[in-house]
């Protein structure tokens, strides 16, 4: 029979533990408090000034983000950027180049499970992101984009799309010497719920990015699949903001910030659940999106500098700019192409993209990276740097 501990207190920010038989040991697992906190969050001098920096950062990255040219371009390029980031905080070796190159399916064979899990990742990001138009932002969303997320490759056992059945935990080789043990099933059920229910109500005297801080620290808590729940709990930040109009465009993600922190991010998430330390973590939080606000407006400021740099060169200096114009479009959303792949994307004949190639590889504009007679491959190298940037 579980039992409570007595270190919960009426209206504490502190949670209970509860202790729970697991694999024929007793261990303790944590049940979060429901949202908000009480007493309720400080709104410190630290935090207001944070959260107005915050604001101005997401606004002026919704404002470039609005004036880009391929508005669509840059979003499809940014949430690979996304999932290669926040798959590898789970420990996959994939980088961006890996994913890209698996999509233009220039690697022969089978893809290793690496890249997979990343492509899965960017699949249940984009239906995330697309079914918002039909379904609010939910618990059936939510356990929809798991299954797309673990439906292939090494989570295909991990029940894909459902809540656990069973007692989970973090770090350790078994419960009983785990960092966390979550809630057990039953009372996770009830977390889920009242989750739910703070994720849909009115907060008025609560801003939407305090709240969003709070809900993936929640989420984090309850741990409510087998696998993948720190990519659909970072995930959720994005789609918070996006469902209560913070930001228009899914542009924030804070994978970066909290791979660059990690030591400190898994740190104030125990804080939050030994001592209620909910204003350090939203100062944290709060750092981390005024940090990948501005690191996103640089970049799509730099992209789109290249992009119209390199038109204009192309413009100048080629003899035949339309098919080239043509081809360095298409490698917007393919920064890797191939011959085969080029004539597909552009409806150009053979001999036209290789001439179009070989002027781009003259300008500098792209290399080959295979050196094969056949079945070469180039990539647009500045474009890429500027994707890498503080990956």
């Amino acid at each position: 029979m579980a039992s409570m501990s007595s270190d919960d207190q009426p209206g504490s920010r502190l949670g209970k533990y509860m202790e729970t038989p697991v694999g024929g040991e007793i261990v303790r697992s944590f049940i979060p408090p429901s949202l908000p906190p009480e007493p309720p969050l400080t709104l410190t001098p630290a935090i207001v000034t944070r959260l107005a920096e915050a604001e101005r950062a997401l606004g002026r990255l919704d404002g470039v983000a609005a004036r880009l040219p391929d508005q669509p371009l840059f979003l499809y390029m940014y949430v690979r950027k996304e999932a290669v980031l926040s798959s590898q905080i789970e420990g996959t070796q994939s980088t961006l180049d890996d994913l890209l190159l698996f999509e233009m399916n220039a690697e022969a064979g089978q893809p290793v499970d690496d890249i997979r899990e990343v492509s899965n990742y960017v699949d249940a990001m984009m239906y995330g992101l697309d079914r918002l138009s039909s379904l609010p932002l939910s618990l059936r969303l939510i356990r929809e984009m798991h299954e797309r997320l673990l439906r292939e490759g090494r989570g295909g056992s991990k029940m894909p799309g459902e809540f656990r059945t069973t007692q989970n935990w973090i770090g350790g080789t078994r419960p009983g010497n785990a960092i966390y043990v979550p809630p057990p099933v039953a009372e996770m059920i009830l977390c889920l719920d009242q989750f739910e229910r703070f994720m849909h109500d009115e907060t008025p005297n609560l801003p939407a990015l305090i709240k969003a801080g709070l809900l993936h620290v929640q989420f984090e808590s309850i741990h409510p699949f087998l696998d993948g729940n720190g990519r659909i709990g970072r995930l959720l930040v994005t789609l918070f903001l996006i469902v209560t109009g913070v930001i228009r465009q899914p542009l924030l993600y804070l994978s970066l910030y909290l791979k660059t922190h990690r030591a400190d991010y898994y740190r104030l998430l125990q804080e939050v659940r030994e001592r209620g330390a909910w204003e350090a973590w939203i100062e944290f939080f709060l750092d981390g999106v005024i940090e990948i606000a501005n690191q996103a407006f640089e970049t799509a400021t730099g992209i789109d500098e290249l992009f119209r740099t390199d038109r204009d060169r192309i413009s100048l200096e080629s003899v035949r700019a339309g098919s080239v114009l043509r081809v360095h479009e298409a490698m917007q959303t393919r920064p890797f192409i191939s011959g085969p792949a080029t004539r597909a994307a552009t409806g150009l004949t053979t001999p036209t993209v290789n001439a179009a190639l070989a002027d781009l590889e003259k300008m500098g504009i792209v290399e080959e990276i295979t050196g094969k007679r056949r079945g070469r491959v180039y990539a647009y190298r500045r474009y890429l740097d500027l994707l890498h940037e503080g990956a």
